[in-house]
C-alpha cells in the first residue's frame, strides 16, 4: 500500500464501503498514475480537461485496450464523483482506445485432461468449477454453500462482473466432491463457533440486517473457506475468509508446468475453453453468453472466431494440394 496520506484515505474510504480489495488495488493503481501524469498535483486542483488529456495519453501513448482506459476512466469517476464529491462532466472529449481485444488463448479437450491430470488433488474441485461451470476465478471462491443447486444442477452467481446476478450449469460428476468440500466447510465452522470472539463469515450488511444468524450458518458460508482466521480489513472482527486468489494462480501455473502444455494457461483460459467447447458442442450463442454472464453477445461472438477453422472458415488452397 502506498504511503501517501491521499491514497492511504482512499483505500480506507473504500474499504469501509465494502469495496472488493480488486476493486481497491485497480482504482488506486490508476488513481496513483493519474497523479504522477500530472507532476503529482493534488487532485482537487484538476477537472474534467485533465482526465481526458490522461485517458487520450493512455489511449495514444500507452496504447492500451478499450477496458483498461474504461478501468482508468471509472476510477477517475470514483475519485471525483464519490470521493472527492466534485464530479466530472460528460468526458466526451478524449480518444478512445481502439486497441482489440486479443482473440482468447483456448485448450483443446485433451489438453484440458492432461492439465486435470497435473491438478493438486485439494484443488481439483476448484478448478473444475473453472472449467465446468465458466466461472471467474473471483466468482468460484467466494461460492457459498447455498449457492450449488444440486437438484437443478446449476450454481447460482451473486454479484458478478459488472455486479450481475446468474445461473450456470453445474456438471454431475462434481457433486460428490461438492459434499465432501461442504463437510469440510462444516468442520472449520464448527471448531470457528467455540471462539467467543469469532464473529462469523463476511455477509453484505443488508443481509446481515435481514438474518442476524447467517453469519454463523453452514449455508451462507464460502465453499472453499481459508485454512485460517484473519482479521476482516478496517475492523477488528475475526472472520474465516476464501482461498485467496493467488492459490489457484499457482496449483494451475504448476500443473501446467507438469504436463508441460506450451501454451499459457491461466484460471481464465479454463473459462475460455469452457465457452469454446459449449458452442462446438452445439450450443447457441445466447446460452453461452447467458452462462458467461456476458451483458453484450458482442463479447461472446470472440468464441466463434476461435471456432472457425483458419481465418473465418476459409479453407487454404494449399490444403487442396495434398488431398
Amino acid at each position: 500500500m502506498s504511503k501517501s496520506p491521499f491514497l492511504q484515505s482512499i483505500n480506507k474510504f473504500m474499504l469501509t464501503r465494502r469495496y472488493s480489495k480488486r476493486t481497491i488495488s485497480s482504482y488506486i493503481y490508476w488513481i496513483k498514475a493519474f497523479i504522477h501524469f500530472h507532476d503529482k498535483r493534488h487532485p482537487s486542483e484538476l477537472g474534467d480537461a485533465d482526465a481526458a488529456r490522461f485517458l487520450t495519453y493512455l489511449a495514444v501513448e500507452r496504447t492500451v485496450s478499450s477496458s483498461t482506459q474504461r478501468t482508468a476512466l471509472n476510477a477517475l469517476a470514483f475519485l471525483y464523483n464519490r470521493f472527492l464529491e466534485k464530479p466530472l462532466g460528460s468526458m466526451a472529449e478524449f480518444t478512445r482506445s481502439k486497441r482489440q481485444a486479443k482473440l482468447p488463448i483456448v485448450l483443446s479437450r485433451e489438453e484440458v485432461k492432461v492439465l486435470f491430470s497435473h491438478i493438486d488433488p485439494k484443488y481439483k474441485l476448484a478448478v473444475g468449477l473453472l472449467y465446468g461451470s465458466g466461472l471467474r476465478r473471483i466468482e468460484c471462491l467466494r461460492l457459498r454453500v447455498n449457492d450449488v443447486d444440486f437438484s437443478h444442477l446449476q450454481i447460482r452467481i451473486w454479484n458478478g462482473k459488472g455486479f450481475k446476478h446468474r445461473l450456470t450449469t453445474l456438471a454431475p460428476e462434481l457433486i460428490p466432491a461438492i459434499k465432501c468440500q461442504i463437510e469440510r466447510a462444516n468442520a472449520f465452522l464448527q471448531e470457528d463457533i467455540t471462539y467467543p470472539e469469532y464473529c462469523g463469515v463476511w455477509l453484505p450488511d443488508a443481509l446481515a440486517r435481514k438474518y442476524r444468524n447467517a453469519s454463523k450458518e453452514l449455508g451462507w458460508q464460502y465453499l472453499f473457506p481459508s485454512y485460517r482466521l484473519s482479521i476482516e480489513p478496517g475492523t477488528s472482527n475475526i472472520r474465516r475468509h476464501h482461498m485467496d486468489e493467488s492459490t489457484l494462480n499457482k496449483v494451475i501455473a504448476s500443473a501446467r508446468k507438469r504436463a508441460k502444455l506450451g501454451k499459457p494457461v491461466s484460471s481464465h483460459t479454463l473459462r475460455h475453453s469452457f465457452a469454446t467447447h459449449l458452442l462446438q458442442s452445439g450450443a447457441d450463442i445466447r446460452t453461452v453468453q447467458q452462462q458467461l454472464g456476458h451483458s453484450d453477445v458482442k463479447t461472446t461472438e470472440i468464441y466463434t472466431h476461435v471456432l472457425n477453422q483458419g481465418a473465418y472458415g476459409v479453407r487454404s488452397p494449399l490444403s487442396d494440394l495434398f488431398s
